[in-house]
This record gives C-alpha cells, sequence and structure tokens, in this order.
C-alpha cells in the first residue's frame, strides 16, 4: 500500500503542480493581457515555428543514431526506425508519467529487436549522463556568456551589509561541507543511493570514452544539444518582441526551460513560465515573454503528441510486415 502511495504521488503531484503553474501564471494577467497572449498566437509567424520543430526532429534522428553506438558493443543492431519511434514514444510516455519514457523505449526494444530489457535501459543510463555532462556544459557556457548580467542580478538579491553576505556565504559553504561529508560516511539509504547515483555516472562517463566508436558518439550528442540551442532560436523569430534576443539571451532562456522539465509532466506550466522569467531579463515585456514560452511548449508538445501517437500505432505495424516478408 506504501509503494502503490509513493507511485501515485511521483505520478500526480507533477502534473498538479503544473496545472497550479498554469493558474498561477494566468492569474497574474488583466483582461488586456490575456488578449495580448491570444493576439501573438493569432499573428506569430508559424513557419519560424515549424523551422524549430524540424529541427527539433533532427535531433530526435540524432538521438536514435546514437543509440546504436551503445548497443553495437553489446552485440545488437537495431532497425534505425525502429530505435527513432522508441525514442519519440518515450517522449510521449514522459508527457504522462514523468521519467518512465526510458523504461517504455528498452521495453520496445526488447520487444520488436531481440535487446533484453537490462541491457537496453543501461545503454539509455549511460546515454542520459552523456546529457547531463553536456547540460552541465552549456549552464557553464551561460554563466561565462553572461557573468555581468548574472552578477547584477545576484546583486540585487544579496543583502547590502557585507557582513551579512559574508555571513551567508559561510552558511552555505559549511552546509554544502557537511553534505558531502555526510555523503561520503552516512550508511542512510538516500545518502548510499546518492553515493551509488553518483558512482553510476562516473562509471557511465567512462564507458562513453571507452566504447569503439565513441567520437561519433560525442558528435552526435553535441549534435543533438545543439539542435536543442537551434530550436529554441529558430522560435524566438515567431514574435516580434523576441525576435531580438541574442544568441547569449537564447542560451540563458533554454538553461532555465530546461530545467523546468524536471519539475512538473513534460514542463507544463513550469517551461512557459521559465521562458518568460528569463526573457524578462533582456527587457521582454511579461506577456510577450509568457507569449513565446508558450507557442514553444505548445508547438513542442504537439509535435510529440502527433509524432508518438504514429508510432505506438506504426511501431508494431511495421515489424508485422518484417516478420511476415
Amino acid at each position: 500500500m506504501a509503494f502503490q502511495l509513493k507511485s501515485f504521488l511521483k505520478k500526480t503531484i507533477p502534473l498538479v503542480l503544473g496545472v497550479f503553474l498554469i493558474w498561477i501564471s494566468l492569474s497574474k494577467l488583466t483582461d488586456e493581457d490575456i488578449e495580448s497572449v491570444k493576439n501573438s498566437f493569432k499573428t506569430a509567424n508559424y513557419w519560424w515555428v515549424l523551422l524549430s520543430l524540424l529541427i527539433g526532429v533532427l535531433s530526435h534522428f540524432s538521438r536514435a543514431y546514437r543509440w546504436k553506438f551503445m548497443l553495437e558493443p553489446l552485440g545488437y543492431k537495431p532497425k534505425f526506425l525502429n530505435s527513432a519511434m522508441a525514442v519519440i514514444i518515450a517522449y510521449l510516455v514522459n508527457l504522462g508519467i514523468p521519467r518512465a519514457g526510458e523504461l517504455s523505449r528498452a521495453a520496445a526494444l526488447a520487444e520488436y529487436e531481440d535487446v533484453p530489457f537490462e541491457k537496453g535501459f543501461g545503454t539509455i543510463v549511460a546515454e542520459r549522463v552523456a546529457d547531463l555532462v553536456m547540460y552541465a556544459l552549456f549552464i557553464l557556457l551561460a554563466f561565462l556568456a553572461q557573468y555581468d548580467l548574472i552578477k547584477n542580478e545576484l546583486a540585487k538579491k544579496l543583502p547590502e551589509n557585507p557582513l551579512h553576505t559574508v555571513l551567508i556565504l559561510a552558511v552555505i559553504l559549511t552546509a554544502a561541507f557537511l553534505f558531502f561529508r555526510a555523503l561520503k560516511k552516512s550508511k542512510k539509504p538516500s545518502f548510499v543511493k546518492l553515493r551509488s547515483f553518483i558512482s553510476g555516472i562516473i562509471v557511465g562517463v567512462k564507458s562513453i570514452f571507452t566504447m569503439k566508436k565513441k567520437w561519433a558518439f560525442i558528435l552526435h550528442t553535441f549534435f543533438i544539444w545543439i539542435m536543442y540551442i537551434l530550436m529554441l532560436y529558430a522560435a524566438k523569430f515567431a514574435i516580434p518582441e523576441t525576435a531580438e534576443l541574442s544568441i547569449n539571451a537564447v542560451l540563458i532562456c533554454f538553461v532555465i526551460g530546461t530545467f523546468s522539465y524536471a519539475a512538473t509532466n513534460g514542463g507544463i506550466g513550469a517551461y512557459p513560465i521559465a521562458i518568460q522569467s528569463a526573457a524578462m531579463l533582456y527587457g521582454v515585456s511579461a506577456v510577450a515573454g509568457l507569449s513565446f514560452g508558450w507557442i514553444m511548449w505548445a508547438s513542442q508538445t504537439i509535435m510529440v503528441l502527433f509524432f508518438g501517437g504514429l508510432s505506438f500505432l506504426f511501431l508494431p505495424l511495421y515489424n508485422k510486415s518484417k516478420k511476415s516478408s
């Protein structure tokens, strides 16, 4: 019973939080603001949105192709279409159940390519490690590119008295020291699990550099994440208020927007607010920023629903025709 309750809460809390964030963001808008958001949707240049989605499709194809570099050393060579459909189905499943997409992806290859579930899932975990490293790299790039802006924003939130700032830093450093000390020595299940997770990340990174086609894997990883940036960069031209955002501004929007996906199912509610907050740092109005965020989120979600639904239908049909031939 306790396990079922925990599982239920994991599935429902992100969705409830997403709906709550939607209500919060809309409740702050006046009737005039709501009309402005509607007008942005009506007048947006959807050719740019379409280009953004095509770039997104390229990233999905690259992710499907990259997967084979993890599977080949294990003796498996799945068909590209099966890998691609498994990847897009994973994104679809994640909209409903956070982080369950990886399970469905491994299950699809187990069903149609005879790749044992455990081995398929293990390669996906290693992929996620590479993606985590890339995300950390983009956070670092964003920090370096916009150091002055970030410093000024932090300065606004720090106390005016330097002594207070020193005390805050001392408390943070002390807490960090105690945390890492406990992480290293504690036998509590939560700390043991976290140590195991960090150890898995390290092993995953090492495995990437020891695989046979490591450079092809690394190049595809860079390609995937550059496509993610270009998706946002292309879409910014859809509405006039965001068209002038620089690549550095887009980078900040991307970093903050990507982080929001961890909070709710598929970023529902959280992603538009994250994009709005980031865009406002560069002089974009709150309404225009929210409109841009909703256009991005809605277009990506519709793409996942459409292609994910088709993949669910086509995957068994494609493999049935293969067996009959």
